[in-house]
């Protein structure tokens, strides 16, 4: 049988996990078994994040909301309430974005969810 040299194969993948890790600091970015752990380290982290940063998102529209609210004489929590009783369909992105960008709508809105 005539001899099989692996050598490619593993300094392929050794080379590609390398890769993925470049610009860790230590050892995470020079051996290769420390690198293959950052990787699932960072991988959970990603994952993790990406639903986090939806939450901040939405945390921060709702301090908008609430700021622009309390100038009006209500809060954020009875604004709320009052939007869904008269059926206004208008998520918090875009109630944030009124509330920054066009004050007299935001202002309008507040004065229907109001009366």
């Amino acid at each position: 049988m005539t001899r099989v040299k692996r050598g490619t194969i593993s300094l392929k993948r050794r080379r590609k996990v390398l890769s993925q890790v470049k610009g860790y600091r230590f050892a995470r970015s020079k051996k290769e078994r420390a690198a293959r752990e950052a990787i699932v380290h960072a991988g959970a982290h990603a994952f993790r994040d990406r639903r986090d940063k939806k939450a901040i998102r939405r945390q921060g529209w709702n301090e908008t909301i609430n700021g622009a609210v309390r100038e009006q004489g209500l809060t954020y929590s009875r604004f709320i309430e009052a939007l869904k009783k008269k059926n206004v369909k208008l998520d918090r992105k875009i109630l944030a974005d009124l509330a920054k960008n066009n004050p007299q709508v935001f202002k309008s809105i507040v004065e229907l969810v109001k009366g």
